[in-house]
């Protein structure tokens, strides 16, 4: 750590400092407003470098569902600099080096990203500033990813867990881009077009929308001049990105939506709305998962998996950039009904708003989410995924100040947020009835 200070932050023409927090020092590009945040680690001669671009299904509109998606597929296809013709595809190259590099898709964000020895770092940031404005999109690649995604679609729509998780985020939302896979309806997958696409890729992959995020063994002043020389010279477009208006209406009633397919087991999902990833109720809501399914001292256990009508009961609080949802799912015993399994869970639920938690599963539950919080930062590629659903949310301070913003929890929040989001009116209970 103290090397960390000594080396950070440093002062380099074309870029403004901005603050530290936890160990990451955050920068602006200021020839385009790229966002640059530096966590300095040099524990081991590895270094993480992404790009996380806040683009994903929250900006997708009907007819272009999966967009963001597809990109993260074309964008390894080939860019200008990277590409099969030229026997140097994004894969190839970086796997030469020993790197592990992929992408990922969410609701609020894409990421690319590669972790590799330190000395290749150069070629990381060719290629990711390479595939910002270069990424090529042409007719031949589109009509195969087309069908590598198809065949992902259909292995989703295969499996009962995933439809019924799709199902009810897809009633749950009426109006709000949460209503949309993040992988896309199969009629906009099969009709999608290169034009659509590159009109996409232009308006959303660009600096002003991007983080760049090094972690690891490397010089923070030297890649800050490697930043600047290939990002800096980046435009952003004259139109302006484009902001989701949408706003979800209330819900003033329950919702059910039932899937039925081939299976062995019923499972049952019971979802609420909650608040946007940076509210503090989410830490809240974060304990009170914990405190209802996170061990044999659950509540759900207790109720449920004890009494052998369960196999396993999960609860999770969605941290996104707007509201999403709070969630229990519980996979039903063979011969279960549902109807017994959803009744107590509100009945776990109601005595929660009733009575609260004692100080006892408040701390238990602390605990737990500490461990996992600290067993989830192991390394600079796990860093490097918790920090990318921090920007996500709207604010990538957030993984920094995590473990405190749990630790101001009290009994009294808990109750309050059980009280104020686990409402009948605004549930949706989804149900897979195996066929």
């Amino acid at each position: 750590m103290e090397r960390i200070n000594a080396q950070c932050p440093v002062t380099i023409d074309g870029f403004d400092f901005v603050e530290e927090s936890g160990g990451i020092f955050e920068y602006r590009l200021a020839s385009n407003g790229l966002q640059v945040l530096l966590l300095p680690q040099p524990v081991v001669p590895v270094v993480a470098f992404m790009v996380t671009y806040r683009v994903g299904s929250r900006n997708e509109v009907t007819g272009l569902t999966g967009a963001t998606h597809m990109l993260e597929h074309l964008m390894f296809k080939g860019t200008e600099k990277f590409n099969r013709k030229l026997n140097n595809s994004v894969f190839n190259v970086l796997q030469s080096v020993g790197a592990q590099v992929n992408a990922t898709t969410w609701y609020d964000r894409t990421n690319y990203y590669e972790l590799l020895p330190k000395d290749y770092l150069p070629l990381a940031i060719e290629i990711e500033v390479d595939r910002m404005r270069g990424a090529l999109i042409n007719e031949e690649d589109l009509e195969s990813e087309r069908t590598v995604i198809l065949n992902e679609f259909d292995r989703g729509k295969n499996d009962p867990v995933r439809n019924l998780y799709d199902s009810v985020w897809s009633t749950a939302f009426v109006a709000h881009p949460y209503h949309h896979p993040t992988i896309g309806w199969r009629s906009d997958i099969e009709n999608a077009t290169v034009k659509g696409l590159r009109h996409f890729y232009d308006t959303y992959y660009r600096p002003d929308n991007a983080t760049v995020s090094v972690l690891g063994d490397f010089e923070p002043e030297a890649s800050l001049e490697l930043i600047r020389q290939h990002f800096g010279g980046i435009t952003n477009p004259s139109e302006p990105i484009p902001d989701v208006t949408t706003r979800e209406p209330e819900q003033n009633g329950e919702r059910r939506v039932t899937v039925r397919q081939a299976g062995q087991v019923g499972s049952l999902m019971l979802a609420f709305k909650s608040p946007p990833g940076l509210d503090r109720d989410v830490e809240a809501l974060d304990v009170l998962a914990m405190v209802l399914s996170t061990g044999k001292n659950s509540r759900l256990f207790s109720r449920l998996t004890d009494k052998g009508l369960t196999t396993n009961v999960g609860a999770t609080a969605s941290r996104l950039r707007d509201p999403g949802l709070f969630y229990l799912f519980a996979f039903l015993t063979p011969g279960t009904e549902h109807e017994i399994v959803e009744e107590e869970i509100w009945n776990a639920l109601e005595e929660i708003k009733d009575k609260g938690i004692t100080e006892a599963e408040l701390r238990r539950a602390k605990n737990q989410l500490r461990a996992q919080e600290i067993f989830g930062r192991d390394g600079v590629f796990a860093v490097a995924s918790q920090l990318n659903e921090a920007i996500a949310a709207g604010d990538w301070k957030l993984y920094t100040a995590y473990l405190d913003r749990i630790a101001a929890v009290d009994v009294e929040s808990v109750q309050r947020v059980a009280k104020t989001y686990c409402v009948r009116d605004r549930s949706t209970v989804g149900r897979y009835i195996p066929s």
